[in-house]
């Protein structure tokens, strides 16, 4: 898949919106936050759970995890993902980076819906109090 969204996306690489180093000062501490924040998510959770395994083979354990930063947020990788793409497309200012920033806000909401009603599945009532309480993406102050 990197392969493919490179080779499609080289040809833009010199379309840049702007050209400033003063631009990191915005896109840097975005890029440390997604940094920061795919840290916190692995908290609680095996290399396989990240990965998806437990949709795939159902005998691995099945647990929802509420604790740590998902007391805050319940989605904090896409919360990274979000950060990390914005940062590199406020940093260098390309135009294509912005286009992929865009793909994938409209993909990581549609995976949002897909995966709390996956979870509502598996985790009934629980869950269903969980994403009550808990926003998908933006924590409340």
């Amino acid at each position: 898949m990197w392969v493919v969204a490179g080779a499609v996306t080289w040809p833009g690489r010199r379309v840049l919106l702007y050209d400033t180093p003063l631009a990191w000062i915005a896109g840097a501490p975005l890029i440390a936050a997604g940094i920061l924040l795919y840290r916190a998510a692995r908290h609680g959770f095996t290399p396989g759970q990240l990965g998806g395994r437990p949709e795939v083979e159902r005998r691995v354990e099945q647990r929802l995890v509420t604790s740590g930063i998902r007391q805050r947020i319940r989605h904090p990788i896409y919360l990274g993902h979000l950060c990390e793409t914005l940062g590199w497309s406020a940093g260098t200012g390309m135009a294509v980076l912005f286009a992929l920033t865009g793909f994938a806000v409209l993909t990581g909401a549609i995976m949002i819906r897909l995966e709390d009603a996956e979870l509502e599945r598996r985790f009934g009532q629980d869950y269903r109090r969980y994403r009550e309480r808990v926003p998908a993406l933006l924590p409340r102050l």
